[in-house]
C-alpha cells in the first residue's frame, strides 16, 4: 500500500482528496494536517511515502514544511529506522512559476494543480510513491531550466565535463532523454535497449550523482550543462 499524508486547511479539500485517493485499491491515507507545523510532526510519526501538501496555509506554509520533511531524512531522531523520506507532491490552485521554483528549492519531488482530473492525482502519487518526479503538464519544460540557471553556482566548461564525466555516457544520454520528457518505455524504445536497461542505467547515474528522483535528475543535467537551458 502508499501510505498518504494530506496537507491542506480546508478540510472539504482533504476529504475531497481522501475520497478520490481512496478509490484506488493501492493508496491508503493515513494522516491529514491543516497547516506546515502540524504537517511536519505528523510526518515524523507516520512515515507516509507521500505528502500531499498545499502551498498557502494559515499557521505555516508548504514550502517551509516541505523543506523540513524532505531535508530531515528517514529515521530522524530516532524515528522510524529503515523508513525512507517521504516525497512531496505540492498541489495547488497556482501554477505561477514561482511557487513550482518554490516547490523545487524545497526538495519538492512534484508539482500539479488542484483543477487536475481524479486519475491524475492518483498517478501523480503513484509516480511519485515509485521514485518519479512529476510537474503538471501546464509547466513547462521552460520552468525547470529557468530554476536551474536560478539555482546553480556558475560553471565553466571544465566543471560542467567533471560533472558529466560522472556518468557513462550510456547513461548521460538516458538522463538528456529523461530530460525532454520521455518515460523509460519511451527512452527504451528511442535507444532499442530493453525498459529494465534503462531503469538500471538510471538508477546508477541518480547513485552517482546524488539525486533521489527523476524530477531532480532533470534539474541536476540543467544545471551541470547536459542539457541546454
Amino acid at each position: 500500500m502508499i501510505r498518504v499524508m494530506l496537507v491542506d486547511d480546508q478540510a472539504v479539500v482533504r476529504a475531497g482528496f481522501r475520497f478520490l485517493l481512496e478509490q484506488a485499491e493501492d493508496i491508503e491515507v493515513v494522516a491529514e494536517a491543516s497547516n506546515g507545523p502540524t504537517a511536519v510532526e505528523l510526518a515524523r510519526r507516520h512515515h507516509p511515502d507521500v505528502v500531499c501538501m498545499d502551498v498557502r496555509m494559515p499557521g505555516g506554509d508548504g514550502l517551509a514544511a516541505t523543506r523540513e520533511i524532505t531535508a530531515r531524512g528517514p529515521g530522524a531522531n530516532g524515528d522510524g529506522a529503515g523508513a525512507k523520506t517521504p516525497a512531496v507532491l505540492v498541489v495547488t490552485t497556482f501554477d505561477l512559476d514561482e511557487y513550482v521554483f518554490g516547490a523545487l528549492e524545497a526538495g519538492a519531488s512534484g508539482f500539479i494543480l488542484k483543477d487536475c482530473e481524479p486519475e491524475e492525482l492518483i498517478d501523480a502519487v503513484r509516480r511519485l510513491a515509485d521514485g518519479h518526479g512529476l510537474i503538471d503538464q501546464a509547466v513547462t519544460r521552460r520552468v525547470i531550466s529557468e530554476f536551474a540557471r536560478r539555482t546553480a553556482p556558475p560553471r565553466s566548461a571544465a566543471e560542467e565535463a567533471a560533472a558529466a564525466a560522472q556518468l557513462t555516457a550510456r547513461e548521460a544520454e538516458i538522463v538528456r532523454q529523461l530530460a525532454r520528457g520521455l518515460s523509460n518505455a519511451e527512452i527504451a524504445r528511442e535507444l532499442v535497449v530493453e525498459t529494465s536497461t534503462v531503469k538500471s542505467h538510471l538508477g546508477r547515474a541518480m547513485a552517482k550523482v546524488g539525486t533521489r528522483d527523476r524530477l531532480q535528475t532533470v534539474v541536476w543535467a540543467y544545471q551541470n550543462g547536459l542539457v541546454p537551458g
